[in-house]
């Protein structure tokens, strides 16, 4: 078989990436175990964790941010390929697709920071019921994984690099 090794540097993650799939982890784990005990203390007992609730609410948030944020250099976004790979055989409309794409895709960006820089704004003066944490770190994921999408793709447009079609090109 030609699988890559877990030491070559194609299959070892990047500090970011594993900092990235551990602070979901996390998320994951944190929520899980307060889901779990609200509903154990709920059913056995009687009474439950308010904070539980907004705790969940805020760490799948971020979660979600961060591995959309995570999947972009991966390539795992959802991709429509069956047009683009129409013009494997035409390097110049390819690229031409490309850069189009890319530059959609910075714009998307910019609107999603506008707006989401809005909403931290405004969540500056507010303050969750329960667990009185800022509400500006709701949209505030939101905010960083726009830019950080948008810097991704811009370096991508800037550099000119081509599409890879790999593992996604042929499902559809």
């Amino acid at each position: 078989m030609n699988h890559p090794s877990s030491s070559s540097p194609a299959a070892t993650p990047s500090r970011a990436v594993r900092a990235a799939h551990t602070a979901m982890a996390a998320c994951l784990g944190v929520m899980a175990l307060a889901v779990f005990v609200n509903v154990v203390l709920r059913y056995g007992f009687g009474s439950g964790i308010a904070a539980s609730e907004e705790l969940s609410r805020l760490l799948f948030v971020w979660m979600v941010f961060i591995g959309a944020t995570a999947a972009y250099p991966a390539g795992e976004h959802m991709a429509f390929t069956s047009l683009v790979g129409l013009l494997r055989t035409r390097p110049a409309a390819m690229q031409a697709a490309a850069m189009l794409i890319r530059t959609l895709v910075v714009l998307a960006c910019g609107l999603i920071a506008w707006g989401a820089w809005q909403q931290v704004v405004v969540g500056l003066d507010s303050h969750s019921v329960v667990l009185n944490y800022p509400t500006a770190l709701l949209p505030l994921p939101a905010l960083l994984s726009a830019v950080a999408i948008g810097v991704m793709a811009l370096v991508e447009l800037v550099r000119r690099a081509p599409f890879d079609l790999g593992h996604g090109a042929d499902v559809e």
